[in-house]
């Protein structure tokens, strides 16, 4: 009978208290009377718990007829819910809680409630919704604040479409795309296709995917956000969706009153860290770290996930420490000044280090005497990483990054701990001297522990993420390096992993991310970008540079007359640092990109002087208009009449799924392509349509402050620095 998949065991699955029979399941098991219960409260229904009596109840119902036909549809619905639940348990040992079934219950009872309004005209009255809130499911599902992520809202009625037209594939997720052309819509449903492939050859009511696609369309809950009479099924069945021009509008001008934060998408966790940057102790920041902290500093600010910070350590401890020990006998006295230039003190050690077998023996002793917590040690590489971080500060100030510091030395004192319960669950063996984790699909193990007995860049890791599992309760973690270390990162996630640190699915919590990158290269060989001297460039010197151009660039424009020595000196900072992260922010981060000072800043294309460029003009437009937009926000309809005015409207309404996109990817380019497109459709509404001194000023003064809130949310922090906005306001800073 098992292999038949009967039930040989007479306990309720629902309840797992008392034999099951059909007067238990329908209703007196408490799960079932609880799913019941809460239902037939909504519909306004006596909850009766026996089987017979409830059948009587509803044979006899006197309530009107649309009350009597939503208590029948209310009761039909939670005992076929309850029968599939039962028997999902029993034969595919999947669970669902109450809450969940009777939250699934309650869309889809809403949208067979939607259904029937579609079909039958005179059942839409008020009455026929009673019991099941005021609202629609529809109208639940779109009517948020009419704001937030476009495609999650079409994708909830899309969710309540398919149950509708496939009942029985409950597990199938809505495919929402925005539309590849244009003129067939503004999104694009892509379930037909994939539905038809699993019921061709079943008794079905479709002939085909365009005869799904129809279903998906006809099934699709009535909303205030989408124009009905405007969607159309093409090609294979695909589901064509034009958005209402009228909810457009209104949903941009309650975001001017409420805020862009209610565009927000919600993040998908309480606490996020971000590890990133990570310059060596006693080096000085080159080029090669600034895609790590660009990228980094800007992985999550969108979103309102809290982000923690860190910079990482060399592992070459012990040769700076003795090396110190050397020409500082006396540690407690060295100063910054004593030390004097700290790359030449990092390149006279190392070179002590390659050239003295006598002196790498003791480098290496050293390391293991710091991470056994030896206070002589560990004072002395305090001393160390006091001065680089005065110098790394610098450079941080500059690019506006916040850190918050925990070296890999901070995690020493927990290493012994975290090997051992590595150790105990059989997970490390030894190997020629040293402790490794063989993993599966690796053809070298992990080492954790050296033949020398000390540690490296696994253990630490592996530690740190414990420490940030367990003591900081991390739900996502995130690491940003360079591409060559994809294997040391694959390997140690799944050492995790098979420590039961993180969950087998990469899109559980809590999850690891490497955010790896490529290379910034020269423009003519695509090589490593580098000095003449092929010296790695320093990352102040590029700094410096940009500012220099900047600068440049204004005077010649004649900004030096107009201006105070201080504001040339804070716009030409902001604009010349700003140019340098955007262009890093703009490329693939998976690729390499070419270093190119006049590329970035060119006042024409896809880079920082032209999109604050396109935000300064905004600005004027709003200036020059005398209008107090506050005022017009409160009193005046915002329309979008026109096919300019509409297409930048639907490009300001995609902002909440962009930047949902490049959160959960890690591509920040996405928001930088979103922000360039943005500025080229204003350019397109504004050089079609006057603003000042026509019919529709006042709305389109709106649609121009709506366009400027966005931009200022997607740009850097520097460039919303206050001096520059104040400018930005008052004149045209970048074009002459």
């Amino acid at each position: 009978m098992i292999s038949w998949g009967f039930q040989t065991d007479p306990t309720c699955v629902l309840c797992n208290s008392v034999p099951e029979s059909r007067n238990h399941l329908f209703f007196d098991c408490n799960y079932s009377y609880s799913v019941w219960n809460t239902l037939a409260r909504k519909a306004r229904t006596p909850a009766i718990r026996q089987w017979s009596l409830s059948i009587t109840c509803m044979q006899g119902l006197s309530t009107p007829k649309h009350h009597r036909l939503l208590s029948l549809l209310t009761w039909q619905a939670v005992i076929y819910a309850l029968w599939l639940e039962r028997n999902s348990r029993i034969h595919r040992k999947e669970y669902r809680s109450q809450d969940s079934l009777i939250s699934s219950l309650n869309a889809q009872i809403k949208n067979r409630i939607s259904s029937i309004h579609r079909c039958i005209e005179r059942a839409t009255s008020r009455r026929f919704a009673f019991g099941i809130e005021s609202k629609s499911a529809a109208t639940m599902a779109a009517n948020q604040e009419c704001s937030g992520n476009l495609k999650r809202q079409l994708e909830k009625l899309f969710d309540a479409s398919l149950r509708s037209t496939v009942p029985d594939k409950p597990r199938v997720k809505p495919v929402v795309t925005t539309s590849p052309l244009d003129r067939s819509g503004d999104y694009q449903c892509n379930n037909a296709m994939g539905l038809w492939s699993m019921i061709k050859g079943k008794d079905s009511q479709f002939n085909g995917p365009p005869a799904v696609g129809e279903a998906l369309l006809n099934n699709l809950p009535t909303s205030e956000m989408v124009d009905s009479i405007s969607c159309s099924v093409t090609g294979p069945g695909f589901v064509n969706v034009v958005l209402s021009t009228k909810w457009m509008a209104k949903s941009i001008a309650n975001m001017l009153i409420d805020g862009i934060d209610t565009w927000a998408p919600a993040p998908p966790v309480k606490r996020a860290l971000v590890d990133f940057s990570s310059p060596n102790i006693a080096k000085e920041m080159h080029v090669g770290h600034l895609r790590s902290t660009v990228i980094g500093a800007r992985s999550l600010a969108c979103s309102s996930s809290q982000r923690l910070k860190f910079f990482a350590e060399t592992m070459l401890f012990g040769m700076l420490i003795e090396y110190l020990f050397e020409k500082f006998p006396d540690t407690d006295s060295v100063t910054e000044t004593a030390i004097g230039d700290l790359q030449s003190f990092y390149k006279e050690s190392k070179k002590k280090f390659d050239d003295d077998p006598d002196f790498k023996e003791k480098a290496q002793k050293a390391v293991v005497r710091l991470q056994g917590g030896d206070p002589i040690y560990r004072k002395a590489w305090a001393k160390i990483c006091e001065i680089s971080r005065t110098e790394f500060s610098k450079v941080y100030q500059r690019l506006q990054v916040e850190l918050e510091e925990k070296g890999e030395s901070f995690y020493n004192p927990y290493i012994a701990n975290v090997i051992g319960e590595l150790d105990s669950k059989g997970l490390t063996e030894e190997s020629e001297g040293a402790r490794v984790i063989f993993l599966q699909g690796f053809k070298i193990p992990l080492i954790v522990v050296k033949s020398d007995g000390g540690f490296n860049y696994a253990s630490t890791d592996l530690t740190a993420l414990w420490y940030r599992l367990n003591e900081e309760k991390a739900e996502w973690i995130i690491y940003v390096t360079d591409s060559s270390q994809k294997q040391h990162f694959d390997m140690f996630f799944k050492a995790a992993r098979n420590a039961g640190w993180l969950p087998d699915s990469d899109n559980t919590h809590p999850r690891v991310d490497h955010v790896d990158f490529g290379l910034v290269v020269n423009g003519e060989d695509r090589k490593r970008f580098r000095t003449r001297a092929s010296d790695v460039v320093r990352l102040v010197d590029l700094l410096d540079e940009a500012k220099t151009r900047s600068k440049t660039a204004l005077i010649e424009r004649g900004k030096d007359k107009e201006w105070t020595p201080e504001e040339l000196d804070q716009t030409a900072e902001a604009v010349g640092y700003g140019a340098v992260k955007y262009a890093d922010l703009k490329s693939n981060r998976t690729t390499g990109y070419t270093f190119d000072f006049d590329a970035m800043l060119s006042d024409k294309g896809n880079t920082a002087v032209y999109l604050l460029y396109a935000h300064a003009r905004i600005c004027s437009i709003i200036r020059k208009s005398g209008k107090d937009i506050d005022e017009l926000k409160k009193t005046v309809e915002l329309v979008l009449d026109h096919p300019e005015e509409r297409a930048l409207g639907l490009h300001l309404l995609r902002f909440a799924e962009t930047v949902e996109e490049a959160c959960t990817t890690l591509f920040p380019n996405v928001l930088c392509l979103y922000l360039y497109s943005l500025s080229e459709r204003f350019t397109s509404f504004y050089s079609i349509h006057q603003v000042i001194g026509s019919p529709e000023e006042a709305s389109r003064l709106l649609l121009c402050e709506a366009t400027a809130i966005v931009m200022r949310k997607c740009f850097p922090p520097s460039w919303n620095h206050p001096c520059l906005q104040d400018l930005i306001r008052h004149c045209n800073i970048l074009m002459t």
